[in-house]
């Protein structure tokens, strides 16, 4: 063989070998994009079935006389804790009005599979029929920079100009940013996205490793947590540090003190939090937790529910359930739910959230769970004095998947851990094997390129050549001894 033919014939393996090789990988993306097409489309469900043709509470009355503040939702999906954290936050204060707002008074969806019917739209801010906010929430939404969410940016704005101060949660600096509002300012946001945002939007001094950052009449957090720290800071400079300093008491988040440090750890991608992706991209298999609201649950315990079971730690699909389809929280906001009817929904674990006694979990509750032979669990029950309402969240996160999940969650959340002790299982090992699975069906569709090559040389090998007839390489013809040196065969073995 010669060196030229040599060559070619490297050429062609290697180019098979690349071949097999991209299809591997994107055969593994492909796996991994759809696990996580479900995990978020499960995180953002649909709004439950006949929502919209519901007859739904009258808007509570916003009072004239107190310092408002209009928490904004968006129409695409938003982080449930940026909304949910700091309305509880300024509404535990009689100082404050505190209401929702969205472009639409409809149900519009939260992270973790939770659903909110805004009290007020845009426009009836803009006509005077709502009291003008003096400051607006903005949390985190499902797209910041779209075509969609291009009247709220220019509302907030509008606000902003009108002399609101601006409260950014987590993420939310994003639309912030994308509305022009920080350019020159200095900013933060979510840990996990501050690099991004430093490359799209390098008129903003985006700082990391910070609680939260003020400039002028702007202020925004770190990562979904934050947020309640970020509102506790506003409510400090509107109505003093002595009503922050009994509201955060109440609360009870982790190190939180009026006078305490806005630095906290300037966290980065590092391997332990492998299980956050695992879990997000192989979905399947996973079990689906219930989640039982009551009148009256506090507006962070649902929240921690939300995400911790489903919105960050994406280790079960949810489902949240009211006894009526409606659920109004401590102070007023409110949730819409899936009835507990005769539906089963799927439901594998049933977990009440913010409630300590069986006793107070609705009669239609108790009955659906017996009827689909569940217990209902309350996290909740184990939760000690003084403790934040994520705390028994995490735990019972811990207990029924791992801990490492459970800490990961801890720390997409920004929300401190060193203070809690879990128990369970170490590692996420369902999300694991599936990855592990797709692994191999991925490098078992990158042979397929080699055997198809290997296919046509075989088909090519036993092909005769042109023109001779199509006979088989054992095909030989015989002659009688005599004759075997005098007659040459018309048919020859083809190899």
């Amino acid at each position: 063989m010669s060196e030229s033919s040599k060559g070619r014939r490297a050429v062609r393996r290697a180019g098979w070998v690349l071949m097999g090789t991209v299809l591997s990988v994107a055969s593994f993306a492909g796996i991994a994009f759809a696990g996580v097409s479900t995990s978020m489309a499960d995180s953002f469900a649909p709004a439950p079935t006949a929502s919209g043709d519901r007859a739904w509470p009258a808007a509570k009355p916003v009072p004239k006389d107190r310092i408002t503040v209009a928490v904004a939702v968006s129409s695409e999906g938003s982080v449930a804790t940026d909304v949910l954290a700091p309305y509880q936050v300024f509404a535990e204060s009689g100082k404050f009005s505190v209401y929702t707002v969205a472009a639409e008074r409809r149900v519009f969806p939260l992270s973790g599979g939770a659903h909110l019917l805004p009290d007020h739209t845009l426009a009836e801010v803009e006509r005077g029929t709502v009291p003008e906010p003096d400051v607006v929430v903005v949390p985190a939404v499902a797209d910041p920079t779209g075509a969609n969410e291009a009247w709220l940016r220019q509302w907030i704005v509008e606000r902003h100009r009108r002399g609101a101060r601006v409260l950014g949660v987590c993420a939310g600096s994003e639309l912030l940013a994308a509305s022009g509002l920080l350019d020159g300012r200095d900013a933060t946001s979510f840990w996990s996205a501050i690099d991004a945002l430093k490359h799209r939007y390098p008129q903003v001094h985006w700082d990391r490793g910070r609680r939260y950052v003020e400039d002028g009449r702007v202020t925004t957090t770190a990562g979904v947590t934050s947020g309640t720290v970020g509102a506790l800071r506003v409510v400090e400079e509107l109505a003093g540090k002595d009503e922050a300093a009994r509201i955060g008491k109440g609360l009870s988040y982790p190190g939180w003190t009026v006078d305490g440090p806005t630095a906290i750890p300037a966290n980065h991608l590092a391997v332990g939090d492998l299980p956050y992706a695992l879990n997000a991209a192989f979905p399947w298999l996973r079990p689906t937790v219930g989640i039982g609201l009551v009148d009256g649950v506090g507006e962070i315990d649902a929240a921690a529910a939300f995400e911790g079971y489903g919105g960050v730690s994406f280790t079960a699909r949810t489902v949240v359930l009211g006894a009526r389809g409606t659920v109004t929280t401590r102070h007023g906001l409110v949730l819409v739910t899936r009835s507990a009817d005769r539906r089963s929904h799927g439901v594998d674990r049933f977990v009440v959230p913010g409630v300590a006694e069986p006793s107070a979990v609705d009669a239609p509750l108790r009955t659906w769970a017996h009827r689909n032979k569940l217990a209902v669990e309350l996290p909740g029950g184990g939760r000690h004095t003084e403790e934040f309402g994520f705390d028994p969240v995490l735990r019972d996160l811990a207990e029924h998947s791992d801990r490492r999940t459970a800490l990961v969650t801890a720390k997409f959340s920004e929300y401190p851990s060193s203070h809690l002790t879990l128990t369970g299982a170490a590692w996420p090992w369902r999300s694991t094997l599936l990855a592990g699975a797709a692994v191999v069906v991925s490098v078992a569709a990158g042979f397929v390129p080699t055997v198809i090559r290997r296919a046509v040389r075989r088909r090519r090998a036993t092909k005769p050549p042109h023109g001779l007839p199509g006979r088989t390489g054992s095909e030989v013809q015989e002659y009688p001894a005599s004759e075997a040196g005098s007659r040459r065969p018309s048919s020859v073995r083809h190899r």
